[in-house]
């Protein structure tokens, strides 16, 4: 089997996939992060699909590798990854395809059936009594848990933050049986984040994301000496090395990479392995509920390293809910989510909706 066309796309200028074809008439999909399409859209173009054309699909390890060093000075820590992300969850679905079984199976099999999920608001600037009762209808559902962005995004002390307001108003409303997660985008320095991280311990906050910016390693050190609420963060980190520092240097609790991010499902199990060895848990950071929900999915049924409810991004999205992307709607129910059982990644795109949608 040989690679014959390495497909980007990018739908309504923001959501960009990737497929891959081969000469046996197996294609695979992948999702890149939406961060900046045009930009990841052109290193796939232009950087990956002349390395691709003509391999092997299922030399997965070495095409990673050839994506990752070929392209030289291209700048590996952020576009590249993600862009090679979009191609390598394609390629492990058309393995999943070939063997004939679910992408998971591939990925060492099930370890969890139904992963839990916490829904997770990308919401900003509601007030603390709507965040509540936001809250408790997401609990009536099923989800156990829920993340609000209460803070300016990388505001350094200087911005809009109603983070403490907002917890001691959904504590009251969802009582003590609920997990609340706080993400503030990196909003704080040092002597902020400990002051804020102090408050949030008395509600009992499940964890405590990117209070600082991500490079501030030796912050996030005195960070976590200073306090016990359990620090996240990763979203912005895009290979192992880069874990490996995180872990080492900054010290941080919790890992969240993200598979559209990192490199893809290769570098994920890298990285998972990684968060294994040092005995750190992973909930991932995932905002694209679609392509890149799925591919998450396989990986969270089956790494053992994913042990706390993964984010599920509960705000409406075009690709989702107005033009459905796929046949076959994968959703959660309950606040859990369960693969479907077809080979690869299990769905089916719809063509139709890809052709409208599409802007290149």
């Amino acid at each position: 089997m040989k690679i014959t066309r390495v497909e980007s796309i990018v739908l309504l200028d923001q959501y960009h996939l990737v497929r891959v074809y081969t000469d046996e008439g197996v294609d695979g999909v992948g999702e890149v992060s939406p961060m900046n399409a045009a930009v990841t859209h052109a290193i796939v173009e232009s950087a990956l699909a002349p390395l691709l054309v003509g391999e092997n699909p299922a030399d997965i390890e070495r095409l990673w590798q050839r994506m990752y060093s070929w392209p030289y000075k291209l700048g590996p820590m952020g576009a590249q990854l993600e862009a090679i992300a979009g191609v390598d969850i394609a390629l492990w679905d058309i393995a999943g395809k070939v063997a004939g079984q679910p992408l998971y199976e591939l990925l060492g099999g099930t370890y969890r059936k139904a992963p839990e999920v916490y829904a997770s608001s990308m919401k900003r600037g509601m007030t603390p009594a709507e965040e509540a009762a936001r809250a408790v209808s997401f609990q009536e559902q099923g989800y156990r848990a829920y993340k609000i962005h209460s803070a300016t995004p990388w505001m350094a002390d200087d911005g809009f933050d109603q983070t403490l307001d907002t917890v001691r108003e959904m504590r009251a409303a969802v009582g003590d049986d609920f997990d609340i997660l706080v993400d503030v985008n990196n909003a704080y320095y040092p002597h902020t984040a400990v002051k804020t991280a102090r408050a949030l311990e008395q509600y009992g906050v499940f964890h405590f994301e990117e209070p600082l910016p991500p490079h501030d390693h030796d912050g996030y050190a005195a960070l976590a000496d200073a306090v016990d609420i359990p620090i996240a963060g990763g979203e912005q980190e895009y290979t192992r090395w880069q874990f490996r520092d995180l872990i080492l240097h900054a010290r941080l609790d919790i890992l969240q990479p993200d598979v559209i991010k990192c490199g893809g499902i290769t570098e994920f199990r890298r990285i998972a392995a990684l968060a294994s060895t040092f005995n750190k848990p992973i909930t991932v950071h995932n905002t694209q509920p679609t392509i890149g929900t799925l591919a998450h999915l396989h990986l969270w049924i089956s790494t053992p390293s994913c042990v706390y409810p993964q984010e599920y991004n509960i705000e409406p999205n075009p690709l989702r809910d107005e033009t459905p992307l796929w046949r076959q709607p994968v959703l959660p129910e309950g606040g859990r989510m369960r693969a479907p059982d077809a080979p690869g990644l299990g769905v089916e795109l719809d063509e139709d909706v890809l052709a409208r949608l599409r802007s290149t």
